[in-house]
C-alpha cells in the first residue's frame, strides 16, 4: 500500500484521570496519571500505523525533553518520523488532558507561537507517490503547498477542519478532497441552514466529500456524486474519548487507500473511533487490523 503523508500537530500529553470534574475550582486527587503521544496529526498517524499502513508525519516539534518523548512514542507507534523536524530552540507542544469517570475531558494545551512555520525543507516531491494526504490543518503553510502538489499529481486529500476561524479556511477547502469537521466548526464556519444544507455548502466551496463528526451521534456526510449517509456511533467501552476524533481521521484516509467508497469509509473510521476510547490516552487503544476487522465482523452494519 502507498505511504499516507500526514501533517500537521504532534504533541505531548500528561493524561490525568479523576471522578468527576469539580462544580468549581478546588484541588482534585488524581486516579492516574500516564505520559502519551498527542496531537491531532500524529494521533491519525498512529492510527493508520497500527492498522497496517505505513504512516509519514509531517510535523515540527522542540530540541528538549518534551519533543525526545513526543518522538520515542511515534516510533513506538510505527510511525515514520524521518520527516519530523527538531527546531533548534523550539518548545514542544504540550497538553494536560483531564478525564473524568465518563470518559469525557478537559484539554489544556501550549503551543510554541514562535517556532518556525518555513515548509521549504519539506520534501514535497514524496507527494506524487503517496496514497493520500491528510492534514489537521494547524500547519497552514505546509498544508496548502502540499493539497496543491497533491491536486495536481492526482493524490487524494483529506482535510480535519478544526479551524473555523482562519483566514484560508475557505482556501483550504477549495484544495481538499474530503472534509471532515467537528460539529463546532461546522456549525462556526456555517451558521446558517440545516446540516444537509450546511455540508451543501462545504461542496460548493470544492470538496467532493464533506461531513461531520457528532461524537455519540455518530458521522453524517454528503459528497458530489449525490450520495449521502449517516453511520451512527458504534457502542464500546468508554475509558478516555482523547484523540477518537483524530483516529477517525486516520482510518478514513487508511480505508480510502484501500479502496473503500464514501460509506465503507465511514463506517471504518466510525469503529476505529469507538475502539480507540477503551483506554486512558489518545492511542493506548488504538485498534490493529485484525482487532478491527473482528469487531466489524461482530456488529450490525
Amino acid at each position: 500500500m502507498k505511504p499516507i503523508i500526514v501533517i500537521g500537530h504532534a504533541v505531548l500529553d500528561r493524561v490525568y484521570r479523576i471522578e468527576a470534574f469539580p462544580p468549581e475550582p478546588t484541588k482534585v486527587r488524581a486516579l492516574e496519571m500516564i505520559e502519551s503521544g498527542g496531537g491531532s496529526a500524529a494521533n491519525a498517524a498512529a492510527a493508520i500505523a497500527r492498522l497496517g499502513g505505513e504512516a509519514e508525519l509531517w510535523a515540527r516539534i522542540g530540541d528538549d525533553e518534551a519533543g525526545a518523548k513526543v518522538r520515542a512514542f511515534l516510533d513506538a507507534d510505527g510511525v515514520d518520523t524521518r520527516h519530523v523536524r527538531t527546531l533548534h530552540g523550539g518548545r514542544t507542544s504540550t497538553s494536560a488532558v483531564i478525564v473524568d469517570g465518563q470518559g469525557e475531558r478537559l484539554i489544556v494545551g501550549e503551543r510554541d507561537h514562535a517556532m518556525s512555520l518555513d515548509p521549504s525543507w519539506l520534501p514535497f516531491g514524496r507527494i506524487a507517490g503517496a496514497g493520500a494526504v491528510l492534514s489537521d490543518l494547524k500547519w497552514v503553510e505546509a498544508t496548502l503547498v502540499a493539497f496543491e502538489r497533491a491536486r495536481g499529481e492526482g493524490v487524494p486529500t483529506v482535510a480535519d477542519v478544526d479551524i473555523a476561524g482562519h483566514d484560508l479556511l475557505f482556501a483550504l477547502l477549495a484544495l481538499a478532497d474530503y472534509a471532515i469537521f467537528p460539529a463546532l466548526a461546522l456549525e462556526a464556519a456555517f451558521p446558517d441552514g440545516n446540516l444537509e444544507e450546511k455540508l451543501g455548502r462545504v461542496l460548493d466551496v470544492g470538496p467532493r466529500h464533506a461531513g461531520v463528526t457528532q461524537g455519540s451521534k455518530g458521522y453524517t456526510w454528503r459528497n458530489r456524486a449525490g450520495q449521502s449517509g449517516h453511520h451512527p456511533a458504534f457502542a464500546s467501552e468508554v475509558i478516555d474519548t482523547t484523540g477518537a476524533g483524530d483516529a477517525f481521521h486516520g482510518a478514513f484516509a487508511w480505508a480510502l487507500v484501500q479502496g473503500h467508497e464514501d460509506a465503507a469509509c465511514a463506517r471504518i473510521a466510525s469503529a476505529v473511533a469507538a475502539l480507540s476510547c477503551r483506554k486512558l490516552g489518545a492511542r493506548g487503544a488504538l485498534p490493529t487490523r485484525a482487532e478491527l476487522e473482528s469487531f466489524l465482523t461482530a456488529s450490525l452494519p
